[in-house]
């Protein structure tokens, strides 16, 4: 298995084509340990995995912790209102004081964008951004290009709307980022509040009627309305939103037939999805969390010296 040549794990950006594929091929080798009766291998056996959330999560944390117990690392979780932090202390400096403690790995969840690069700077551990402010969620990125790939055996010219609140997803900006690496064409919509000036230079199109932006596609990905990383109201109110903006069955009908629904969660059922969408036959989100735990073994046995060692029995 060829070597992952990076360190940290901070952005979309900085994975090539190469690098994604080895990330969702190792991924696919390790998922079959998750279907296991025990469901653990020593692969990582020794190394420790600090996780550092400063922002309440269910997912991706438990994601996280499962991936690293599956490969028998140890594990450590601490969370910004049990920490020092509450006691005034930077992230400078609970950084050097957790490199003190010699961990392999820190997952980092934090409302700052760049927070995780600014740790990776501080700490000879690597890094694995779980999210920070508005700017990226790249393992959250990943987990759903494996989904897409697994259910349309490929990504290379696939069309892809993703509707919601794209301003503040850094779901969104991290899915455009690999999506296009990957070769498919990306149609963002969603009120004109919640489109970024910058949309198009991020090489996708914008579309703000959602019913045109899911027509013909062959993935359609809704996002959650942020409203904890909004300054002001941008709309009138959630039902409104829901009638204008909301995926319900007969906006989906102008989707390709075998189109598949994602969500990164959590759901605001009757609000950006219709519950008879999420629970629907084409929907693939529980399928997407599934993926996460596998997309995330594969991540720190890439990142932790897995791949150096060739050991995954």
């Amino acid at each position: 298995m060829s070597e992952f040549n990076h360190k940290d794990l901070l952005s979309m950006e900085d994975l090539s084509v190469r690098d994604i594929d080895l990330i969702l091929n190792t991924a696919g080798s390790l998922r079959e340990i998750s279907l296991r009766e025990i469901k653990k291998v020593p692969t990582l056996r020794g190394k420790s995995v600090v996780h550092f959330f400063y922002e309440p999560s269910t997912r991706t944390r438990t994601s996280f912790e499962m991936a690293a117990k599956r490969l028998s690392a140890d594990t450590m979780s601490l969370s910004a209102t049990g920490s020092s932090i509450v006691k005034g202390e930077t992230l400078v400096d609970t950084a050097r004081n957790l490199q003190a403690m010699n961990p392999d790995l820190i997952v980092l969840r934090h409302p700052a964008s760049g927070a995780p690069q600014l740790l990776a700077r501080e700490v000879e551990a690597c890094v694995i951004n779980a999210g920070d402010g508005i700017h990226e969620h790249p393992t959250q990125a990943l987990l759903d290009l494996y989904t897409i790939r697994e259910k349309k055996g490929g990504i290379e010219g696939l069309d892809v709307a993703i509707i919601g609140d794209i301003a503040h997803s850094r779901v969104a900006r991290s899915n455009i980022i690999g999506l296009r690496k990957m070769g498919a064409r990306v149609t963002v919509s969603g009120p004109p509040t919640m489109i970024p000036f910058e949309a198009e230079s991020l090489g996708v199109r914008v579309e703000c009627d959602p019913a045109e932006a899911v027509r013909d596609k062959d993935v359609v990905m809704i996002l959650r309305i942020q409203l904890e990383r909004q300054s002001r109201v941008i709309f009138p109110s959630l039902r409104e939103y829901a009638t204008h903006f909301g995926l319900n069955r007969e906006r989906l009908k102008r989707a390709k037939p075998d189109a598949i629904i994602m969500h990164p969660g959590p759901m605001n059922r009757g609000v950006e999805i219709a519950s008879e969408v999420a629970d629907g036959p084409y929907s693939v989100i529980l399928e997407q969390v599934a993926n996460g735990v596998a997309v995330r073994m594969a991540l720190l046995y890439l990142l932790i010296g897995g791949s150096k060692r060739g050991d995954m029995d």
